[in-house]
Protein backbone atom coordinates (compact mmCIF):
# COMPACT_ATOMS: atom_id res chain seq x y z
CA UNK A 1 0.00 0.00 0.00
CA UNK A 2 3.08 1.91 0.66
CA UNK A 3 4.65 1.62 -2.61
CA UNK A 4 1.42 2.17 -3.95
CA UNK A 5 0.48 5.36 -2.62
CA UNK A 6 3.88 6.47 -3.42
CA UNK A 7 3.67 5.95 -7.43
CA UNK A 8 0.18 7.25 -7.53
CA UNK A 9 1.72 10.57 -6.07
CA UNK A 10 4.41 10.20 -8.30
CA UNK A 11 1.88 9.59 -11.30
CA UNK A 12 -0.22 12.46 -10.39
CA UNK A 13 2.63 15.12 -9.87
CA UNK A 14 4.41 13.61 -13.90
CA UNK A 15 0.87 14.40 -15.01
CA UNK A 16 0.54 17.74 -13.65
CA UNK A 17 3.93 18.73 -15.20
CA UNK A 18 2.64 17.85 -19.07
CA UNK A 19 -1.25 18.48 -18.17
CA UNK A 20 -0.76 21.78 -16.01
CA UNK A 21 -3.95 24.58 -15.88
CA UNK A 22 -6.61 22.34 -18.05
CA UNK A 23 -5.88 19.03 -15.85
CA UNK A 24 -6.48 20.85 -12.82
CA UNK A 25 -9.82 22.39 -14.49
CA UNK A 26 -10.49 19.40 -15.81
CA UNK A 27 -10.20 17.45 -12.49
CA UNK A 28 -12.16 20.48 -9.91
CA UNK A 29 -15.28 19.92 -12.64
CA UNK A 30 -15.31 16.24 -11.91
CA UNK A 31 -14.91 16.95 -8.24
CA UNK A 32 -18.03 19.64 -8.18
CA UNK A 33 -20.36 17.04 -10.23
CA UNK A 34 -21.69 13.98 -8.42
CA UNK A 35 -18.27 11.83 -8.74
CA UNK A 36 -15.82 11.55 -5.21
CA UNK A 37 -13.15 12.77 -6.54
CA UNK A 38 -11.58 15.10 -3.33
CA UNK A 39 -10.50 18.50 -3.99
CA UNK A 40 -8.97 18.44 -1.30
CA UNK A 41 -6.18 16.09 -3.09
CA UNK A 42 -6.11 17.82 -6.14
CA UNK A 43 -5.25 21.42 -5.52
CA UNK A 44 -2.40 21.27 -2.95
CA UNK A 45 -0.30 18.69 -4.85
CA UNK A 46 -0.67 21.33 -7.76
CA UNK A 47 0.51 23.84 -4.98
CA UNK A 48 3.18 21.43 -4.37
CA UNK A 49 4.57 21.53 -7.83
CA UNK A 50 4.02 25.40 -8.34
CA UNK A 51 6.03 25.58 -4.71
CA UNK A 52 9.06 23.04 -5.56
CA UNK A 53 9.31 23.46 -9.49
CA UNK A 54 7.55 26.34 -10.48
CA UNK A 55 6.04 24.79 -13.13
CA UNK A 56 2.82 26.45 -12.74
CA UNK A 57 1.60 29.70 -10.51
CA UNK A 58 -0.70 29.58 -7.35
CA UNK A 59 -2.51 32.48 -9.25
CA UNK A 60 -3.10 30.11 -11.63
CA UNK A 61 -3.84 26.96 -10.08
CA UNK A 62 -6.52 29.18 -7.96
CA UNK A 63 -8.16 30.02 -11.23
CA UNK A 64 -8.26 27.24 -12.79
CA UNK A 65 -9.67 25.14 -10.12
CA UNK A 66 -11.99 27.92 -9.57
CA UNK A 67 -13.24 27.96 -13.28
CA UNK A 68 -13.45 23.61 -13.52
CA UNK A 69 -15.59 23.85 -9.99
CA UNK A 70 -17.73 26.79 -11.17
CA UNK A 71 -18.27 24.29 -14.95
CA UNK A 72 -19.20 21.44 -12.77
CA UNK A 73 -21.61 23.29 -10.60
CA UNK A 74 -22.97 24.45 -13.63
CA UNK A 75 -23.67 21.01 -14.87
CA UNK A 76 -25.37 20.12 -11.88
CA UNK A 77 -27.32 23.09 -11.85
CA UNK A 78 -28.75 22.94 -15.39
CA UNK A 79 -29.03 18.98 -14.93
CA UNK A 80 -31.57 19.73 -12.18
CA UNK A 81 -32.81 22.74 -13.47
CA UNK A 82 -33.83 20.44 -16.59
CA UNK A 83 -34.60 17.15 -15.08
CA UNK A 84 -36.61 18.22 -11.91
CA UNK A 85 -37.00 17.46 -8.47
CA UNK A 86 -38.79 14.05 -9.14
CA UNK A 87 -36.31 12.70 -10.88
CA UNK A 88 -33.50 13.69 -9.46
CA UNK A 89 -35.16 12.03 -6.45
CA UNK A 90 -36.03 8.80 -8.48
CA UNK A 91 -32.62 8.40 -10.10
CA UNK A 92 -30.29 9.77 -8.62
CA UNK A 93 -28.56 7.34 -6.46
CA UNK A 94 -27.78 5.67 -9.59
CA UNK A 95 -24.94 8.88 -9.80
CA UNK A 96 -24.11 8.35 -5.95
CA UNK A 97 -26.51 10.98 -5.02
CA UNK A 98 -29.18 9.61 -2.93
CA UNK A 99 -32.18 11.21 -1.57
CA UNK A 100 -31.33 12.24 1.30
CA UNK A 101 -28.26 14.34 0.04
CA UNK A 102 -30.56 15.85 -1.88
CA UNK A 103 -32.71 16.85 1.05
CA UNK A 104 -29.93 17.65 2.95
CA UNK A 105 -28.31 20.03 0.70
CA UNK A 106 -32.09 21.34 0.01
CA UNK A 107 -32.32 22.44 3.41
CA UNK A 108 -29.08 24.06 3.77
CA UNK A 109 -29.92 26.01 0.39
CA UNK A 110 -33.39 26.83 1.57
CA UNK A 111 -31.90 28.38 5.15
CA UNK A 112 -28.93 30.04 3.89
CA UNK A 113 -29.89 31.42 0.50
CA UNK A 114 -26.75 32.75 -1.43
CA UNK A 115 -24.89 32.62 1.04
CA UNK A 116 -25.39 29.04 1.25
CA UNK A 117 -24.23 28.56 -2.19
CA UNK A 118 -20.95 30.46 -1.30
CA UNK A 119 -20.12 28.92 2.20
CA UNK A 120 -20.99 25.42 0.47
CA UNK A 121 -18.33 25.36 -1.67
CA UNK A 122 -16.07 25.55 1.59
CA UNK A 123 -17.48 22.50 3.28
CA UNK A 124 -17.11 19.03 2.52
CA UNK A 125 -20.44 16.73 1.14
CA UNK A 126 -22.54 19.48 0.70
CA UNK A 127 -19.96 20.98 -1.51
CA UNK A 128 -20.53 19.06 -4.93
CA UNK A 129 -24.20 18.75 -4.45
CA UNK A 130 -25.01 22.73 -3.78
CA UNK A 131 -26.31 22.66 -7.11
CA UNK A 132 -28.43 20.38 -7.30
CA UNK A 133 -31.12 22.06 -5.16
CA UNK A 134 -30.06 25.58 -6.50
CA UNK A 135 -31.25 23.99 -10.36
CA UNK A 136 -34.42 22.38 -8.74
CA UNK A 137 -35.69 26.00 -7.15
CA UNK A 138 -34.63 27.57 -10.26
CA UNK A 139 -32.34 29.93 -8.36
CA UNK A 140 -31.46 33.37 -10.43
CA UNK A 141 -28.26 31.78 -12.72
CA UNK A 142 -26.26 34.81 -12.30
CA UNK A 143 -26.35 34.43 -8.84
CA UNK A 144 -25.71 31.03 -8.18
CA UNK A 145 -22.77 31.56 -10.34
CA UNK A 146 -21.53 34.69 -8.64
CA UNK A 147 -21.47 32.59 -5.15
CA UNK A 148 -20.21 29.54 -7.03
CA UNK A 149 -17.10 31.48 -8.05
CA UNK A 150 -16.23 33.29 -5.23
CA UNK A 151 -16.67 30.48 -2.35
CA UNK A 152 -14.44 28.30 -5.32
CA UNK A 153 -12.06 31.17 -5.51
CA UNK A 154 -11.78 31.13 -1.27
CA UNK A 155 -11.25 27.40 -1.27
CA UNK A 156 -8.93 26.72 -4.18
CA UNK A 157 -6.91 29.57 -2.05
CA UNK A 158 -7.14 28.14 0.90
CA UNK A 159 -6.47 24.45 -0.54
CA UNK A 160 -3.11 26.13 -2.43
CA UNK A 161 -1.66 27.71 0.74
CA UNK A 162 -1.89 24.13 2.58
CA UNK A 163 -0.37 22.91 -0.47
CA UNK A 164 2.80 25.00 0.06
CA UNK A 165 2.92 24.11 3.89
CA UNK A 166 2.72 20.80 2.91
CA UNK A 167 6.11 21.46 0.01
CA UNK A 168 7.63 22.97 2.96
CA UNK A 169 7.07 19.66 5.15
CA UNK A 170 7.95 17.55 2.57
CA UNK A 171 11.29 19.75 1.83
CA UNK A 172 12.65 18.21 5.30
CA UNK A 173 11.38 14.13 4.70
CA UNK A 174 12.28 11.59 2.57
CA UNK A 175 9.33 9.48 2.92
CA UNK A 176 6.90 11.47 0.39
CA UNK A 177 3.82 8.77 1.34
CA UNK A 178 4.25 9.43 5.45
CA UNK A 179 4.73 13.15 5.12
CA UNK A 180 0.84 13.06 2.62
CA UNK A 181 -0.57 10.73 4.93
CA UNK A 182 -0.02 12.90 7.62
CA UNK A 183 -1.39 16.08 5.77
CA UNK A 184 -4.42 14.56 4.31
CA UNK A 185 -5.30 12.59 8.22
CA UNK A 186 -5.37 16.07 9.35
CA UNK A 187 -7.47 17.70 6.65
CA UNK A 188 -9.48 15.08 6.75
CA UNK A 189 -10.57 15.04 10.56
CA UNK A 190 -10.35 19.19 10.20
CA UNK A 191 -12.93 18.43 7.36
CA UNK A 192 -15.07 16.33 8.89
CA UNK A 193 -15.28 18.13 12.25
CA UNK A 194 -16.20 21.49 10.12
CA UNK A 195 -18.91 19.50 8.45
CA UNK A 196 -20.29 17.76 12.11
CA UNK A 197 -20.30 20.99 13.61
CA UNK A 198 -21.71 23.12 10.98
CA UNK A 199 -23.88 21.35 8.14
CA UNK A 200 -24.53 17.59 9.82
CA UNK A 201 -26.09 19.58 13.35
CA UNK A 202 -27.96 21.89 11.34
CA UNK A 203 -29.50 19.14 8.88
CA UNK A 204 -30.66 16.95 12.17
CA UNK A 205 -31.86 19.81 13.71
CA UNK A 206 -34.14 20.35 10.90
CA UNK A 207 -35.14 17.02 10.33
CA UNK A 208 -36.31 17.29 14.07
Amino acid sequence: MHALFDELISWYQRTLETGGYPLIALLMFIESTFLPLPSELVIPFAAHLAYSKGNLSLTGIVIAGALGSWLGATAMYWVARWAGRPLVMRHGKTFFVPPQKVENAERWAAHYGGFGIFASRLLPVVRHLIGIPAGIVRMHYGKFSLHTLLGSTVWCAVLCWFGVKFGEDLKHSEDIATTAGHWIGGAMLVLGAVYYFFVHRHMRAKQA
